[in-house]
């Protein structure tokens, strides 16, 4: 029996996205692409405050204190979410106005990596990008479609990674003292029939969780066999992405969007743009903090 995802923040967040957990504060920093909105959960106080970003934010890691670090339509910035103050790093992607942040994650030695994507939509048009504590910038993959989910296997040697309109979980091998991957190769490949790869976590086990967007659900992998192992049901339709949270890091926060759905869709889905929760049996990892 499936387990289902249940509603914890009725946002209606046009396109949810990058959800990333603070141990330290006991709180979920996610985002709202198309509504330009950072927001912080706090599952003990059940509250969600949100921050204008004045421009879409692709996702955001934390940093230190209330300081975090987000991919945005104009690049990375630092931002103090409790002062309000947005103070810019560097744009990779100043010459391709027709591009945005996506996704994006810390990696185990605490850099920043975040990729793009066209607002077209055109295929090959966006890469994968690295930013480190130092904050330069380098290009780490490129003629990308839609750049997405990331992970990192406890051994660091592994990392994972999406390129959604492929359909596929690439892995590479990863050095986590240069930051350097090699030796690409597909690991698992979507039908196409439940949904595209989105975002993704792993969790304790090594085990891959995929979101999937247009499949109503969050499916777990073994990376090493590509075989799926558990789904769960998430009463949106359009899931984007996940990560471990909680104290003791078993619950999976999901996000979703609404922004592209009909009204006879949405009244299907009402609680679409929301945020959602499972309590699972296996344990999570921690959301890796910048620099």
């Amino acid at each position: 029996m499936n387990k289902k995802a249940e509603l914890v923040v009725d946002e209606k967040a046009l396109l949810g996205e990058g959800p990333s957990w603070d141990e330290q504060e006991e709180a979920l920093y996610w985002v709202d692409i198309m509504g330009k909105n950072i927001h912080r959960y706090n599952p003990g106080k059940q509250t969600n405050q949100t921050l204008s970003a004045g421009q879409e934010p692709g996702a955001v890691v934390v940093h230190k204190n209330s300081e975090l670090i987000a991919a945005m339509q104009h690049g990375f910035y630092l931002i103090d979410f409790d002062e309000a103050v947005f103070t810019p790093i560097t744009d990779p992607e100043e010459h391709l106005p027709g591009n945005r942040f996506n996704d994006g994650k810390c990696d185990p030695a605490g850099r920043f990596w975040a990729g793009t994507m066209a607002y077209d939509k055109q295929k090959d048009q966006a890469a994968l990008y690295c930013l480190e504590a130092d904050h330069t910038v380098a290009q780490k993959v490129d003629n990308i479609g839609i750049s997405n989910g990331l992970a990192w296997n406890a051994e660091q040697t592994s990392m994972y990674y999406i390129d959604t309109p492929t359909l596929q979980v690439s892995a590479f091998d990863y050095d986590v003292k240069s930051g350097s991957i090699s030796n690409r190769r597909t690991i698992i490949t979507f039908s196409g029939t439940e949904g595209r790869p989105d975002g993704m976590t792993i969790d304790a086990e090594g085990m891959l969780w995929i979101a999937h967007y247009g499949g109503w659900k969050v499916s777990r992998w073994n990376p090493g066999t590509s075989e799926c192992l558990e789904e769960i049901e998430v009463p949106a339709s359009q899931v984007t992405s996940c990560v471990f949270g909680g104290r003791d890091l078993k619950t999976l926060y999901i996000t979703t969007a609404r922004n592209s759905l009909r009204e006879e869709q949405l009244q299907q889905e009402p609680h679409a743009g929301g945020l959602f929760a499972v309590d699972l049996d296996v344990k999570g990892t921690l959301s890796d903090r910048f620099g």
